[in-house]
């Protein structure tokens, strides 16, 4: 599928920011177009930029009941309640109840947690996780990452005299739930400075005002901040703002002294003598954590999260490392099925949003599969399979620019439950219902989705020659990091390269491009790789000049920093 370049390019006055930005910096220019396409020309926007620091993260109590909340936790703790931390089976929620749990049990004994089961209770507050919390008498349930829509299980709860304190980051139905407490930056009244924290984010926030009402030592709570890190890749929450200096400072624990039971996955992973960035948490560390949930429970991943001995968490991390082997089996199966699926559609040219159903797949795969096929078609995507009797399960990706939680919410009236962000959400829906959900669905987005939309665009940040990938431009590229959605890793753009000796093909699949390139007759030279790119090669292997847009890498070979260019496209004059 060829894509377009969008070449981001300054508008006079923000070539005249630029401009000033060099001068009061040591910028390179290049670096300086990229900070004000940012919006990051300003001293001090730009100084916590650059220098992420935890002196700058929000005063927790700004966010509406926070004073409530750490009322409830001390008068809890204060007449030895039995507290039940209670989270979600993805990374987010298992990440959140680690971290809460962690940091409660320093001071008191009376404290459990519960995931909920995704194949018999689903996703967020349960009832069966209410009636576990009032068989084993605990009299305050703290909901990490869930709950902000559990209405009917917050007032079962409250009739069987357990309170609930809510820290979600979803967005709210109108009706709320009558917790003790509500955080979540997301609600119509909060006064919160920022509203895109992760669950995890929500806790860490939560003991970060408990730590501050009793004159704990921060330090004891900055030590878990690989858990918020970790929370924050796999949601893929924007990294501005308060989760910018959450996931600086929490990778720098993750490289430096990670917990031992993120050792252990770290290790199981191949990522041992790496140093560990955002991509690797999305790629590797969280699709092992979310494995667990995904294949048998979620409670086995805070179990190895909180792993005492690094004898623990290695058998620990083998175990679930051999779910995430499943797991990956099912959704090569799974997505190859539906890719058939939507291959049989005369009309694919014309579909806004991609539905597809099979009653006999595997629930615990079908939200990669609609990523894998949103990728795929750049449309909006949701699959769909049977629950438990008489309902269906859908999980939905979208692409850029149509909002498919929107979307979903107006079929509302006709869905049993869901939930979820612009792009990524999930739903359940009686059998029945099916139909009309579909049509309504496919009504929505034709009217919502341009066809334009269709077309895969890369957005380009900066057009170099070669040359000018120099250690000084890596180095300031790298005061950029972390990379995510709202901080963009910069793609570059050069034109007219040649392969210095012939491409080679890679992978096991064969699918993959190895090649040297560089300017015709010049130096430097860059080893690159064009990932699902191989039918490419013949036209590269004919010597021709060719134009890519790559990121630029580095990596460590025999104790030697070495610059790489990850090719995210090829543009070969024959090939358009």
């Amino acid at each position: 599928m060829s894509h377009e370049w969008d070449i981001l390019t300054l508008t006079p006055e923000e070539k005249e920011l630029a401009n000033e930005l060099r001068s009061r910096s040591k910028l390179l220019p290049v670096v300086a177009d990229i900070l004000v396409q940012r919006g990051l020309h300003e001293p001090e926007k730009l100084k916590h930029f650059l220098e992420p620091k935890l002196s700058d993260l929000h005063d927790p109590f700004l966010m509406n009941d926070m004073h409530k909340a750490v009322k409830r936790i001390n008068k809890a703790i204060g007449n030895k309640e039995k507290i039940l931390i209670y989270g979600d089976y993805d990374v987010d929620g298992t990440t959140a109840v680690t971290l809460v749990y962690k940091f409660l049990r320093k001071v008191t004994t009376n404290i459990d947690y519960y995931i909920p089961d995704r194949y018999a209770e689903g996703s967020g507050v349960s009832t069966q996780g209410v009636d576990y919390a009032h068989r084993n008498g605990f009299s305050l349930i703290i909901a990490l990452d869930c709950g902000i829509k559990a209405v009917s299980k917050v007032e079962y709860a409250a009739s069987l005299g357990i309170d609930f304190i809510i820290c979600d980051h979803h967005v709210p139905d109108d009706v709320l739930p009558p917790a003790v407490a509500l955080l979540n930056a997301k609600l119509p009244d909060s006064t919160y400075p920022f509203d895109e924290l992760s669950g995890c984010g929500v806790g860490f926030k939560l003991m970060q005002a408990f730590a501050i009402s009793n004159g704990s030592d921060m330090r004891a709570l900055y030590d878990l901040l690989d858990l918020v890190a970790v929370s924050i890749a796999a949601d893929i929450v924007p990294l501005v703002g308060e989760n910018r200096i959450l996931a600086y400072h929490g990778l720098r624990n993750l490289n430096q002294n990670p917990a031992i039971g993120l050792k252990g996955i770290i290790e199981v992973s191949g990522l041992k003598t790496k140093e560990l960035d955002i991509s690797d948490i999305t790629f590797k560390i969280g699709p092992r954590i979310n494995a667990s949930g995904r294949m048998q429970s979620g409670r086995e991943s805070v179990d190895l999260l909180l792993a005492r001995t690094p004898k623990e968490a290695k058998a620990m991390s083998h175990h679930i490392d051999e779910y995430n082997n499943k797991r990956r089996e099912l959704d090569r199966e799974i997505t190859h099925e539906a890719k058939n699926i939507v291959e049989s559609f005369t009309d694919i040219e014309d579909r806004k949003v991609i539905i597809v159903y099979d009653p006999a797949w595997f629930k615990g795969v079908i939200g990669i599969v609609a990523s894998r096929l949103s990728e795929k078609y750049n449309r909006p995507t949701i699959v769909l399979t049977d629950a438990t009797e008489g309902l269906v399960c859908g999980s939905a990706r979208s692409s850029e620019g149509f909002d498919i939680y929107n979307c979903i919410e107006s079929c509302k009236d006709i869905l049993e439950n869901f939930g979820g962000h612009p792009y990524a959400a999930g739903m359940t829906i009686k059998k029945s219902n099916l139909h009309k959900f579909i049509k309504m669905m496919n009504e929505k987005a034709e009217q919502s989705f341009s066809t334009e939309s269709f077309i895969p665009r890369h957005r380009v940040h900066a057009e170099i020659p070669l040359k000018e990938i120099t250690p000084m431009l890596r180095r300031q590229i790298k005061k950029l990091a972390p990379f995510g959605p709202g901080n963009e890793k910069p793609v570059f753009c050069t034109r007219g390269v040649v392969c210095v000796t012939p491409p080679r093909v890679m992978g096991r699949k064969k699918n993959h491009l190895k090649m040297v390139v560089s300017m015709p007759g010049e130096m430097p030279f860059f080893q690159a790789f064009a990932y699902n790119q191989s039918d490419a090669l013949t036209a590269l292997s004919k010597g021709q000049e060719f134009d890519i847009l790559y990121n630029i890498e580095e990596h460590s070979s025999m104790g030697k920093k070495m610059v790489q260019l990850i090719i995210i496209d090829i543009h070969v004059p024959e090939m358009g």
